[in-house]
């Protein structure tokens, strides 16, 4: 059980969750994380946004009957943390690339500590927020709002490009990844998957994600996946 420091709201539905306690965790993993006994009946997954001496932050969207609950909490206030979960990013060399869209930077920043002097990339549909945290770590920091960030992006001049966001973002990552594979570039491009969780583990086969392979686990297996693994189907 650990115990909320704060809870600060970033821009309109968006938070930063700071909870006390000996954590650790790598690049991409995530938490399942509950304020509430009963109702919901399940616990939330949330990224890793930074892990501190005594402390752990998230960032969260408000979307749902959990993290409503979450975005009432205070000072003081004891929160339950599982994990951590998952197979993350990996740690590479190389011309590095961070690309997140919107709630989708909150994985990155850890990203961000771990590889300095890499190139960040952050896009936004409306108001920005949590920015200027990227900004000690990035050789090149890049914000768009209302656009498509992807198209800052020239997926030829990295090793690795790392991607978070919505759905559509990382299918349009995929595509970009393959064109510049195809033009000789040895771009390696992961990107990390939203998918609904339930149990975190792997056992309740909830967030299936097909692959070249067949079917894997975002919790288990993910959520993090080469793109060139992933078959989207829309």
């Amino acid at each position: 059980m650990g115990t909320v420091i704060s809870n600060e709201q970033l821009a309109d539905n968006v938070y930063h969750l700071r909870v006390g306690g000996d954590y650790s965790g790598e690049m991409g993993q995530f938490y399942m994380l509950r304020a509430w006994d009963n109702y919901p009946v399940l616990s939330r997954p949330l990224s890793i946004h930074q892990v501190g001496e005594d402390s752990i932050d998230f960032l969260y969207h408000v979307v749902g009957e959990g993290t409503e609950l979450f975005a009432k909490l205070t000072p003081g206030d004891p929160i339950q943390l599982e994990g951590p979960f998952g197979s993350g990013f990996p740690k590479v060399e190389g011309r590095i690339a961070l690309v997140g869209g919107g709630i989708g930077i909150a994985p990155l920043m850890y990203c961000a500590r771990e590889l300095p002097g890499c190139d960040v990339f952050l896009g936004y549909s409306r108001e920005p927020f949590a920015t200027e945290q990227f900004r000690p770590y990035a050789d090149k920091l890049t914000v768009d709002v209302g656009g498509l960030i992807l198209d800052s992006v020239d997926f030829k001049a990295y090793d690795h490009v790392f991607v978070c966001g919505p759905h559509p973002m990382l299918k349009a990552a995929q595509h970009k990844a393959a064109a510049a594979q195809s033009e000789g570039s040895r771009v390696n491009v992961y990107l990390s998957l939203e998918n609904r969780m339930a149990c975190g583990i792997g056992a309740c086969l909830v967030c299936s994600v097909s692959c070249k392979d067949g079917q894997r686990k975002a919790c288990a297996d993910g959520p993090v996946f080469l793109a060139e693994e992933v078959v989207f189907h829309d």
